[in-house]
């Protein structure tokens, strides 16, 4: 009888293991003057697509975009507005609460994109209307010291386009966390910045990779072999493929990611591969709103036409679910997040009809439960 008892127990212990591993935070961040929600908390089941309402902040000014940190008890985000704050708020997983930790000035306008070494050593921002990138230092608890470094990229590429403006989008720590990649929309280009000993940054002059005019780089993503870097192009609407090899970029295709290629307004905006590398997805907004889909060549990392999906309004952000099995789709002016589910076979997307219905979601990241 004993040994039945303790039989019924493990089993119990193991189905109820089973089951958290398949529910996650969702983490949202919105647009808001702080009235409404700017970020919320959402259980997400990863097996059937459902969702339940955990809880929410307000008195945040649009944290537009967020950084998990390592150990996941760490929140950071952008404050994107004309003076421009980056914000850490502390994270309890029992409950799903968040509490306002610190905040600092970026001294760069317009913040919105954020990133957070591996080791919480330091954050760094992407302030699009300053066209700078902003450091800064950890201390032991994470929380946010003064800015220690800006760097003005009008200023550092002056002489190479006199007309052009920089207009920095994104900051993407490279797989092995040596490096960090940059995103410069206004003047078509990607920067290295090198990830010292010390976890300094320091800017390399000699990495710089040049797109054509009429790019606009803004979002990076890198393979999960780590081989391949893929780079959506907002003003041409198209996904522009590198082989990676020690922190060195090579352009091997550039694809479009609009259903119509000489659709005339162009903003495409987001991209993301599924956790096992055999698919990509961008996002387009302004004209033809939805996500294209793409076939990833294992070899050579090039990608295939597969398929478009078409979202509600002005889709900036989406996320895929750790098991590859849902992608989920902030639609900015839409004031909601679609749910779709990926054929595991091809790739393609189908609507479940299930939404999130929120204030301008612009951002979305994953917590583990």
């Amino acid at each position: 009888m004993r040994k039945l008892i303790l039989l019924a127990l493990l089993i119990c212990l193991y189905m109820i293991s089973a089951y958290s591993s398949n529910k996650m935070y969702l983490i949202i961040g919105s647009y808001s003057d702080g009235s409404t929600p700017g970020i919320s908390v959402y259980d997400f089941d990863m097996d059937r697509g459902e969702f339940s309402f955990v809880n929410d902040i307000k008195n945040v000014q649009n944290p537009s975009y967020l950084a998990i940190s390592s150990d996941e008890k760490l929140i950071y985000s952008v404050n994107e507005n004309d003076e421009g704050a980056v914000s850490v708020f502390s994270f309890e997983k029992g409950s799903g609460a968040l509490h306002f930790i610190n905040s600092q000035l970026t001294k760069g306008a317009h913040p919105c994109y954020i990133a957070v070494d591996k080791g919480r050593n330091f954050i760094v921002t992407a302030n699009y209307t300053g066209g700078s990138v902003s450091y800064f230092p950890l201390n032991a608890e994470g929380h946010i010291r003064p800015l220690q470094q800006l760097w003005d990229m009008n200023e550092l590429m002056r002489g190479n386009n006199n007309e052009a403006v920089s207009h920095i989008h994104t900051t993407v720590f490279s797989p092995c966390g040596k490096y960090l990649f940059v995103t410069d929309l206004g003047l078509n280009k990607i920067y290295r910045f090198n990830v010292e000993t010390d976890n300094s940054l320091t800017f390399d002059e000699e990495n710089v990779k040049n797109l054509p005019p009429g790019s606009g780089p803004r979002h990076l993503a890198f393979h999960p072999n780590g081989n391949f870097l893929y780079c959506i192009n907002e003003h041409a609407g198209a996904v522009a493929v590198f082989s990676y090899r020690n922190g060195v970029l090579t352009l091997v295709q550039t694809i479009d990611t609009y259903i119509n290629p000489d659709v005339r307004r162009k903003g495409s905006a987001d991209i993301h591969l599924t956790p096992d590398g055999r698919f990509l997805y961008a996002s387009n907004r302004l004209q033809d709103d939805g996500i294209a889909i793409f076939s990833v060549c294992p070899e050579r990392g090039t990608l295939t036409k597969e398929g478009y999906q078409k979202t509600g309004i002005h889709p900036r952000n989406f996320i895929i679910s750790p098991n590859g099995k849902f992608l989920l789709c902030a639609n900015r002016n839409s004031n909601n997040i679609q749910i779709f589910e990926i054929n595991q076979r091809t790739g393609l997307l189908c609507n479940t009809g299930k939404e999130i219905q929120l204030s301008q979601p612009v951002c979305l990241k994953w917590i583990g439960r």
